[in-house]
């Protein structure tokens, strides 16, 4: 899963941690088994887990995400 809708859409990645994104099927990468329709995705968790967790990415996914406004 990636961020970059919510980013592109609202300019910036400070959602709340209870924050759930409802995306179509057709949006999602990666569903197993060819699965459609909608998707719930909780991404103001998703982000608060990785900004804590940033010290275990590699150093150009840290770059990555510091270019989106991510971290910091």
């Amino acid at each position: 899963m990636a961020p970059g809708g919510c980013h592109a859409r609202e300019g910036h990645l400070r959602a709340p941690r209870k924050h759930i994104e409802h995306l179509e099927g057709g949006a999602v990468e990666g569903r197993q088994n060819g699965a459609e329709g909608p998707v719930t995705v909780r991404l103001g968790t998703w982000l608060d887990n990785v900004r804590k967790r940033a010290g275990k990415l590699t150093e150009q996914r840290r770059a990555d995400l510091d270019e989106l406004g991510m971290r910091g």
